[in-house]
């Protein structure tokens, strides 16, 4: 194993053994939940927006392998902040990154670069995908909504 895959290892394992933003969002203004009935993650996701529509408040809550918390609790540290538009397309970066491998040459992912490797393996690119699936669907309404989402190879 390289030294980069190493350190990329163990950045998922920090992030799946404490994971940032696990809970729950008081007052809330949009969630949804995914599933993902071949393996069974699921997770469950809220977020506020504030007056400038940033997501001000994320945080996630549910159960899976070590991909999708991990993944779960990355892609809250990354949008939190953010606008709504700029988490949406970082959504679309990441899908990208999944079928590529490689992360698009005008995102700044940061620690989320250490899911690239997952491209590698198919059936577990939906588990590293079901938390950005699930905050696409939270964010389908900026108004404010609840929304359920299941992750297949339909999905995908």
């Amino acid at each position: 194993m390289s030294d980069l895959e190493e350190l990329y290892r163990e950045i998922l394992l920090d992030h799946y053994r404490s994971p940032r933003n696990a809970g729950h969002v008081p007052g809330a203004t949009h969630s949804a939940d995914g599933a993902n009935p071949l393996c069974g993650d699921a997770v469950h996701l809220e977020l506020t927006l504030d007056g400038d529509g940033r997501i001000a408040g994320i945080a996630f809550s549910g159960h899976g392998c070590s991909i999708s918390q991990a993944s779960s609790s990355l892609m809250t540290e990354y949008v939190k902040g953010r606008d709504a538009d700029a988490a949406l397309a970082a959504v679309g970066d990441f899908q990208r990154m999944m079928i590529e491998g490689d992360p698009p040459p005008a995102a700044d992912f940061g620690d989320l670069e250490a899911l690239a490797g997952v491209a590698k393996f198919p059936v577990r690119v939906k588990c590293a995908s079901l938390a950005w699936k699930t905050l696409e669907q939270a964010l389908a309404d900026k108004r404010g909504a609840s929304a359920a989402v299941t992750t297949d190879e339909r999905s995908l």
